[in-house]
């Protein structure tokens, strides 16, 4: 059983505690309320350990969160919709007896609900509409302030606020307020999609995973060893590292010979020692004096996982640098996994037209998306041939070819020239398109 962390005011946890119990009976909600949005660090980082899952309350918590702990992966927030704060609205208007033609509302610019429907609706409801967009690390304070200094100089009748400690203080001051919060229908959909996540979080973790690690040139360095007995010390070594390994992630080692084994295990369980794996791998290293190839396979059945790490492995082999290289069940390949220099991207596409314009150019799908990819990552609006020689680990020449054959597929376009002082050609510029 799944246990989730529900942070957030104690009002908004019994509201997405009693959705929440209506749609799964299977998982396990744990509550952690608070009254200011700076205690969620503290909680956080108290309790991770002890939930599999976060479900934050609104767009505030989780961003406190954010700081302590990677959120995107084991958590989520209860995103409002122009709806919520339509609602609040009318919420207010209702407890007032009288419509209120004049507002004071903040909001998190980050919801991409202070430019959306929500704001437009207000402006064509009320007369005057005061708007305090505001970051995560405001002080409450300063947005009580905000909604009661415009009450108090008359400019207001009624305040719209996100925080419920600013919405007490505006109360207790005697200024008409509302906290704005999300319907029951955006909290059943989040927690729906949420569990559908958390289900295939469930299946993906425990696909089979496969791990082949391969030790380069291994009769080689048998052979410029004098005795037998260094040989079978240095195997020896090896496999313990590598049994080591085998109990971090509940696996299990089949040992090929000349420096070559394989190690069965779970996907979750690899994934969440892939630095320990990197780790073991340096150390292998430097026992052998040599580099070390590893390849990662993950798939719904054994021989899935196995034909994946075979990939893998032969891609690590080819690299300059022979980093962790992952081939994931839906054709993703992860290069340097691990690393800060980590590269994702995908070998298969279903797309015809892009099929046959590689096809022309004599250019794999693998090779494209792997310069995509980097592109992406380094944010890059165009680059050289030099550059991606550089960050992918190919001779200039090759880079260029592919280019101009990308070029003449109409993929890529050259833009522009670098101009240099020094004699020689100048270097193009070119973009993908």
């Amino acid at each position: 059983m799944y246990r989730i962390g529900v942070v957030g005011p104690s009002s908004s946890i019994k509201r997405i505690l009693k959705v929440a119990n209506e749609i799964e009976q299977e998982m396990e909600f744990i509550p952690y309320s608070y009254t200011e949005a700076k205690e969620v660090e503290k909680i956080v980082l108290e309790y991770d350990d002890q939930v599999d899952f976060w479900l934050f309350s609104g767009y505030i918590p989780y961003r406190v969160a954010a700081k302590t702990v990677s959120t995107d992966e084991k958590s989520v927030y209860i995103f409002s919709t122009e709806s919520s704060t339509y609602k609040s609205f009318m919420e207010l208007v209702y407890s007032e007896g009288r419509l209120l033609d004049r507002i004071s509302i903040d909001m998190i610019p980050a919801t991409n609900v202070a430019e959306g429907e929500s704001v437009q609706q207000l402006k064509e409801t009320v007369k005057d509409l005061y708007v305090k967009t505001f970051d995560v690390e405001i002080d409450s304070q300063e947005l009580f302030k905000f909604h009661y200094d415009l009450w108090e100089q008359k400019k207001t009748d009624g305040a719209l606020t996100c925080y419920p400690t600013v919405n007490e203080a505006l109360n207790k001051a005697g200024v008409p307020a509302n906290l704005m919060s999300p319907t029951r229908i955006e909290i059943f959909q989040t927690i729906r999609i949420f569990f559908e996540k958390i289900k295939t979080s469930y299946y993906k973790d425990t696909q089979i995973g496969v791990e082949k690690i391969e030790v380069k040139d291994f009769d080689s360095i048998k052979e410029k060893m004098e005795k037998t007995y260094q040989i079978q010390y240095l195997e020896l070594r090896m496999k313990e590292t590598l049994i080591q390994l085998c109990e971090q992630i509940d696996g299990s080692l089949f040992e090929e010979g000349n420096g070559r084994y394989t190690i069965f295990s779970s996907r979750g369980a690899i994934e969440r020692e892939i630095q320990t794996l990197k780790e073991k791998v340096q150390y292998l290293a430097l026992e052998a004096n040599t580099t070390v190839s590893v390849g990662i396979g993950f798939g719904k059945t054994v021989l899935l996982a196995e034909i994946n790490a075979h990939r893998a492995l032969q891609q690590s082999k080819k690299n300059t640098e022979q980093g962790i290289v992952i081939v994931q069940d839906d054709g993703t390949i992860i290069e340097s996994a691990g690393q800060e220099e980590e590269l994702t991207y995908a070998y298969r596409t279903d797309d015809k037209d892009f099929l046959e314009k590689l096809k022309k150019g004599n250019i794999s799908v693998k090779a494209f998306k792997k310069i995509d990819a980097l592109i992406k990552k380094m944010g890059w609006s165009d680059f050289t041939t030099k550059e991606l020689a550089a960050n992918l680990q190919m001779g200039e020449r090759n880079a260029q070819r592919i280019v101009a054959e990308l070029c003449d597929i109409g993929l890529a376009e050259c833009i522009g020239e670098e101009l240099h002082h020094n004699r020689g050609r100048p270097i193009k510029i070119y973009r993908l398109k």
